[in-house]
């Protein structure tokens, strides 16, 4: 497969790919004799498993370590397998974060449909905790 066939078939930029390939996230890719890249299935394996732990977040200098352990063969898999649940650590303390934030915002929500439905503010929301009592219009 050539480079834009590759990026097509993943849907990701030509620009990207070169980078991965440029830091070695994406060991040497099969050539023509022309010097054109010609990726085999082992190269879009390779492109696969990038697009996969980037999607999951991972940074590049940890993929440019999950590859360079990969490489390295069976020996590895302990270190890799740290990679992967330090990667799961990290965005389970993101997603409890978020989950937070959506909480305080789902309370300002409440408080602002409320505010609008009365047509009033009942109190200072610059001075408004998330717990405040949502307005106590009575047209409820």
């Amino acid at each position: 497969m050539t480079i834009k066939e590759v990026c097509e078939h993943f849907n990701i930029p030509v620009d990207t790919l070169r980078y991965y390939e440029k830091i070695g996230i994406i060991p040497s890719v099969t050539r023509t004799k022309g010097g054109q890249r010609d990726y085999q299935e082992a190269d879009l394996a390779w492109v696969k498993m990038a697009i996969c732990l980037r999607g999951a977040g991972f940074p590049v200098d940890a993929l440019s370590e999950f590859v360079q352990l990969t490489k390295e063969g069976d020996a590895t898999i302990d270190a890799r397998l740290a990679l992967l649940t330090k990667r799961r650590e990290e965005l389970r303390r993101e997603k409890e974060e978020l989950e937070i934030a959506l909480s305080r915002l789902d309370s300002k929500i409440v408080y602002y449909e409320k505010a609008l439905k009365c047509g009033s503010i009942c109190c200072n929301p610059s001075e408004c905790s998330c717990d405040h009592p949502v307005c106590s219009c009575k047209n409820d």
